[in-house]
């Protein structure tokens, strides 16, 4: 492996801080500007930002069983398929997932049946 091709493969391996320090190290000890790397360098960045922004998979997360915790147990039996005793240590033992990786869809609508029997339920 040439010197070049190493010196690439540790670059692709840094993260954008680690990689705006080097430039810099690199303007500093050569007596250089690097403008133009600098934007080349941060344009995956925007399009990592991007990507967390297109988020495909929710997670349903039982916050609170309310008032109604017999109503929320039913409607956890019904999501999950659990049985009693799971679905009540579950609500017992919120903050806890219900269903995790599920669409977005699917989620809204799982929230919306537990906040319906009165729970309080975030999606993430």
């Amino acid at each position: 492996m040439s010197k070049v091709a190493e010196v690439l493969e540790i670059v692709k391996g840094l993260t954008v801080l680690e990689l705006a320090e080097l430039v810099k190290a690199f303007e500093e000890e050569f007596g250089v500007s690097a403008a133009a790397p600098v934007a080349v360098a941060a344009a995956p960045a925007a399009g990592a930002a991007a990507a967390e922004e297109e988020q495909t998979e929710f997670d349903v997360i039982l916050t609170s069983a309310g008032d109604k915790k017999i109503n929320v147990i039913k409607v956890v039996r019904e999501i999950t398929s659990l049985g009693l005793k799971e679905a009540k240590e579950l609500v017992d033992g919120a903050p806890k997932p219900v269903k995790e990786k599920v669409a977005k869809e699917e989620a809204e609508a799982i929230k919306a049946k537990l906040v319906e029997a009165g729970a309080a339920v975030d999606v993430k």
